[in-house]
């Protein structure tokens, strides 16, 4: 009797869960009465269009702009996704409706890595992150503090320069050389001096940030995270960091008590000042300290690192740009051993090379993605409230409505227009705009033109022997930023 129940029950069961989701796909499937949603293409039941998301979204959401134009809405799991590919869509989100977006969606690895999200980027729009982002970008990332820490850029990208002259005529990876560049330059302005571990936990941050999070898209699958090891994987990179972190804190307070004379020497120092001076008013606990500077590493090193690689690709690629940009160089540098920031500023051809390459390639080509806090209208369509929110630097900047031949590398471009990537510009945005725009813009660009300024100043800069510029491979790389799929090789001589 038992067995012949069970044979009838649970088919029965089965056939009114399946006839219950059938329902409930179709409901939340189609069109809600008196409603204009966004154009999207159709999905699966569960897992909504995440069959269809290919191993480079950016590229995926480009093509789908196309077809469904420059509003449009996809289902990944459960979570609905507006992702914007217009200059006009982010103007309205990022200006015109920016308190409505200013926050961001609950991501599990930002929930781990920073504490809760207790950093500026992954920060959920409230009191305590607007109190920590004027913390950073006044204290931090002010331009009176981005010029004091001149002569660390001047200094690592000299010392650069010294170790490439070391590797004679031997093709030279320059993706790692700008990694290790970028690295040494945020360890020192940040903690005060270069630790040998830093460049491996920002490569591990960043490869467990870049990792799609199937938890945050299905939070009833999210126990698989711990049968494949992401949960052990972040968990590792966590505590690492956080002891590493700890331990630095523990050496700048030692110091203080030594009698060390506070000097702003560092992020560090400077954070910790802060944080004694303000103790009854400031959100600065040590936590949001260390998860504040998980924020300058990340958005210091990887990102900055990036927009060398592709510079240099695209001039390799292109050796008439690259000779123009080497005489302007060398002609403001005159008799000059030692380029400066203040040579750099004279650049202006320097300035447009700078600015094409982030068009072409932001390194964050879908910006870190935002959350609608109410409901609200987007030209024209309705979109709920809780609906994850994607813009696509990396198609506006090659929209053929705005940009003329986009695909094309021509930093010409740049003489014949006002504008600039500082976020007041829809149609080039690599940086963001609005409340949740990146502060740090004024950190990151001073030390990538200084580093190029330097290498077409000692170097000839060419492809390996045998390689031509049309054989450059410049495909882009799978993560949370995109780098090109191969490094960058060239002789330096």
């Amino acid at each position: 009797m038992v067995a012949f129940s069970s044979v009838i029950i649970i088919p029965l069961f089965s056939t009114i869960f399946f006839i219950i989701f059938l329902y409930k796909w179709r409901y939340n499937t189609a069109s809600k009465p008196g409603k204009t949603l966004p154009p999207s293409p159709r999905k699966l039941p569960i897992i909504g269009n995440l069959h269809q998301l290919t191993s480079h979204p950016h590229r995926f959401f480009h093509s789908l702009s196309k077809h469904y134009g420059p509003l449009l809405m996809v289902h990944f799991g459960s979570t609905p996704v507006l992702v914007a590919s217009s200059a006009d869509a982010a103007r309205e989100i990022m200006k015109n409706k920016d308190l409505i977006f200013a926050s961001r969606p609950k991501m599990g690895v930002a929930e781990k890595m920073l504490y809760g999200s207790k950093d500026v980027v992954f920060a959920p729009y409230s009191d305590y992150w607007r109190q920590m982002r004027s913390i950073c970008v006044l204290h931090l990332l002010s331009n009176k503090m981005v010029q004091s820490f001149r002569h660390v850029r001047e200094e690592e990208t000299s010392a650069m320069i010294e170790r490439i002259k070391g590797l004679g005529s031997a093709a030279i990876n320059f993706s790692d050389m700008f990694s290790s560049l970028t690295n040494d330059v945020v360890c020192r302005v940040v903690l005060g001096r270069k630790y040998v571990v830093f460049e491996d936990f920002v490569r591990r941050t960043i490869e467990v940030f870049g990792t799609m999070n199937i938890g945050d898209y299905f939070p009833w699958l999210a126990w698989i995270n711990k049968i494949n090891g992401f949960d052990s994987k972040v968990d590792k990179v966590c505590k690492d960091f956080d002891e590493f972190l700890e331990g630095v804190i523990r050496d700048h307070r030692y110091q203080e008590r030594q009698g060390k004379e506070y000097a702003g020497s560092d992020f560090v120092d400077i954070l910790l000042e802060f944080q004694r001076e303000n103790q009854d008013t400031s959100p600065i606990d040590d936590e949001a300290l260390k998860a504040l500077l998980l924020d300058m590493f990340v958005g210091g090193t990887d990102t900055t690192q990036t927009h060398l690689e592709w510079t240099l690709a695209e001039l390799l690629k292109h050796p008439k740009i690259m000779a123009k940009l080497q005489k302007e160089v060398r002609q403001i540098a005159g008799t000059k051993q030692e380029i400066t920031e203040d040579d750099v500023e004279k650049m202006r051809y320097l300035k447009a090379v700078t600015k094409e390459s982030l068009r072409l390639h932001p390194p964050v080509p879908l910006l870190v993605p935002r959350v609608t806090s109410v409901d609200t209208n987007v030209l024209g369509y309705d979109v709920a409230a809780g609906t994850k929110v994607l813009v696509s630097a990396w198609t506006i900047g090659r929209d053929p409505s705005l940009w003329k031949n986009p695909e094309e590398f021509n930093p010409e471009r740049f003489f014949e227009t006002s504008i600039d990537f500082r976020g007041l510009h829809f149609e080039f945005i690599p940086f963001g705009a609005g409340r949740r725009g990146c502060p740090g813009i004024s950190f990151a660009i001073p030390l990538d033109e200084l580093a190029l300024a330097k290498l077409l100043h000692k170097f000839d800069i060419t492809l390996p022997n045998g390689v031509k510029e049309e054989d450059l491979d410049m495909t882009d790389a799978i993560g949370m930023t995109v780098h090109k799929n191969i490094p960058v090789f060239a002789i330096a001589a």
